[in-house]
């Protein structure tokens, strides 16, 4: 799954990489969580590409309240298509998510060491997401959305048996454009980053609380060295 992610690149970065007409000065985030408020591309009614604020938990359109947004962080891109929750939004709202990194914690036999995750060039890239707009009783409305995953790469399997859809550029403008039939549906871009692509390592446990949100969580903390360790 994916369950933290940080976002940092600079108005120009997400501009490029994006294909963005503009792109505003956003303040640097380490520790994107659950319900909170994070960047996400997706088309204008003029079919362009813009970057707006909408909040990490998809709710339905049809859903009754907002109770469910913290379960619908992720979407399984094998089932998407078919989910009440996700399918009118995974063939006619799709996203992209920029991302600096995202998170992964290990199971250790002490303890669950986060991990974190990025591209080796360390460039900022894309997650493939869906969006929502849900209006409450009193005509206010609550734009959402969620990250889709897969199958692990070799990298992230040893963390973890999902990892995020991490879009290839060349694809941002096929995943972006809504359905026209079921023959158009961009399923098969839904697969794992190639191995060797993504450079993984420890960092500390302060990503663990949510108000921490500072350059240092994404520290490499490599594990204390064993005293009794012979070197050679």
């Amino acid at each position: 799954m994916c369950g933290r992610y940080a976002e940092f690149a600079s108005a120009d970065d997400l501009q490029q990489v994006f294909d963005l007409e503009t792109a505003p000065t956003l303040p640097p985030r380490y520790n994107i969580a659950p319900t909170q408020p994070a960047p996400v591309v997706l088309l204008d009614p003029r079919g362009r590409r813009t970057l707006t604020l909408l909040q990490w938990g998809l709710v339905p359109h049809w859903a009754e309240d907002t109770s469910m947004a913290a379960r619908m962080i992720n979407a399984r891109s094998e089932t998407v298509a078919g989910k009440p929750a996700f399918r009118d939004a995974f063939r006619y709202r799709r996203c992209i998510v920029p991302c600096s990194g995202f998170f992964e914690w290990q199971r250790t036999a002490g303890a669950k060491v986060p991990h974190f995750i990025r591209r080796r060039d360390r460039r900022v890239f894309g997650l493939a997401g869906l969006w929502e707009s849900w209006q409450a009783p009193n005509g206010t409305e609550v734009h959402t959305y969620t990250i889709l995953t897969t199958t692990p790469n070799a990298e992230v399997a040893r963390l973890h048996d999902r990892m995020p859809v991490i879009l290839a550029p060349a694809d941002f403008a096929r995943w972006l454009e809504p359905d026209t039939s079921p023959q158009s549906s961009p399923h098969d871009l839904l697969r794992p980053a190639d191995d060797g692509s993504l450079e993984v390592f420890p960092v500390a446990t302060r990503v663990n609380t949510v108000a921490n949100d500072d350059a240092t969580l994404i520290t490499r903390q490599d594990p204390p060295r064993d005293p009794q360790m012979k070197l050679f």
